[in-house]
């Protein structure tokens, strides 16, 4: 009898256990409204000061991390619109300055995306993401790990579940 509960307890544990996914997928908004995404996992908030290109701003990222990978997104406000959208390839050089990347771009419109290769104290290190800016308002949304552990599709659904408000 004992045996046949064992066995029980033991198939119910393998089943909850399947239940449990790595990417426990959930909808977000920030808390003050200006964009909504898809987190792999519930995410945490984090805001400091940073310089980008010679402003001063308050950078708040938000982020995630699911076996390695960390989901990112970063607002930060700027004094006025055009010194937003002139502050993105700051923002993105200072991540590929991170991670020790050469930047590869070639135009105007490839310094809004990024996808490289670098190293971090673990070894080597994938960045993708993209740069956008609306009004005063900046936005880096981002995905960095190990390169074998970025999961295209998750990586890819996170980027595209971005959406500034």
């Amino acid at each position: 009898m004992h045996i046949k509960q064992f066995m029980l307890a033991g198939a119910a544990a393998l089943l909850l256990a399947g239940c449990s996914p790595t990417y426990n997928w959930r909808d977000y908004t920030s808390p003050d409204g200006s964009f909504k995404a898809l987190f792999p996992a519930k995410p945490a908030t984090h805001t400091r000061t940073v310089d980008l290109g010679g402003i001063r701003v308050e950078m708040t990222m938000t982020a995630a991390e699911v076996e390695g990978t960390t989901f990112a997104i970063g607002t930060a406000v700027a004094p006025d619109a055009a010194l937003a959208h002139a502050t993105l390839p700051a923002m993105r050089q200072a991540l590929l300055r991170n991670i020790g990347a050469v930047d590869k771009a070639t135009s105007e419109t490839a310094a809004l995306t990024v996808d490289a290769l670098g190293k971090s104290q673990g070894g080597p290190v994938r960045l993708v993401g993209r740069f956008l800016a609306r009004d005063t308002r900046m936005y880096q949304v981002i995905v960095v790990g190990k390169p074998d552990a970025m999961p295209p599709e998750q990586t890819a659904q996170f980027l595209s579940s971005f959406a500034p408000q």
